[in-house]
């Protein structure tokens, strides 16, 4: 079985796995690391989302030895101890999740999003999310969770 080994969080870290172990079934299963959700399994919703070398990706999309000497940040990764990351603060304060699953792939994304575009209208921070299904919110308060965010990050 192949080694992997990459930086996950700011901790060095490797493992073996089967060359078909996805970047996300290494991250729960192998790192216990259960904040980026599995959700569809086919890529189309979203709650998977972690940033590899500081760009969104789906990690069911992605297979760990593809990961193999990347730069992981997990949603565990973006508070500093305690004090939340700015796109978490704005979440929790415009209660831009309802059932929670969704959200760790939707502030992931969110992230990568201001990172990118830091005055994203609300038409693209709409169109940017595309890839992030919410069954619960009707997407007003992620939107207006992101629009906070932009004025903190």
């Amino acid at each position: 079985m192949p080694t992997v080994s990459m930086t996950v969080n700011g901790k060095q870290v490797s493992g073996e796995v089967e060359g078909r172990t996805l970047l996300v079934q290494f991250l729960r299963e192998n790192l216990h690391m259960t904040g980026t959700h599995v959700g569809c399994d086919t890529s189309q919703c979203g709650a998977c989302v972690v940033h590899v070398n500081g760009d969104s990706m789906k990690s069911c999309t992605l297979l760990a030895v593809q990961a193999d000497g990347t730069d992981v940040t997990t949603i565990e990764g973006l508070a500093d101890g305690d004090t939340l990351h700015p796109m978490q603060e704005a979440f929790r304060d415009n209660h831009g999740l309802q059932c929670g699953f969704c959200t760790p792939g939707m502030v992931m994304s969110a992230v990568d999003l201001v990172k990118k575009n830091p005055k994203a209208s609300e038409h693209e921070i709409r169109e940017w999310l595309e890839g992030n299904i919410c069954r619960c919110t009707g997407y007003h308060n992620i939107v207006k969770s992101i629009q906070q965010a932009q004025q903190t990050m």
